[in-house]
């Protein structure tokens, strides 16, 4: 699968966060989040692991119990089911890849 870089088909699943699927294989899938400053992404979990790096932007990540400042050029990966929540500082831009498939992102 292949991809041009493209502004159509972003999904909003809640205000000021705008998201889409890149490309996808068999086991992973590519996405692009653009999430505006001072929003907040609700702690929540899924069976995915998910890696993801900050392509600009600046927010604070709570994996599990721990807090991370998170900054351009810096990058995690969080096991499947493990709670998580992010607060949004600035506006980001954030390249993540979810394995399996996020179905639903589809």
């Amino acid at each position: 699968m292949f991809s041009k870089k493209s502004d159509k088909d972003y999904r909003s699943p809640m205000e000021g966060v705008e998201f889409k699927a890149l490309v996808h294989g068999e086991k992973t899938m590519l996405c692009e989040f653009r999430i505006k400053g001072g929003r907040k992404v609700p702690s929540h979990a899924h069976p995915h692991e998910q890696t993801g790096y900050l392509v600009y932007g600046k927010m604070i990540f709570v994996i599990g119990e721990e807090r991370f400042d998170v900054a351009p050029g810096d990058s995690w990966c969080i096991p499947g089911n493990t709670p998580h929540s992010a607060e949004i500082l600035e506006d980001s831009l954030i390249v993540e890849v979810f394995s399996p498939l996020r179905e639903e992102y589809l």
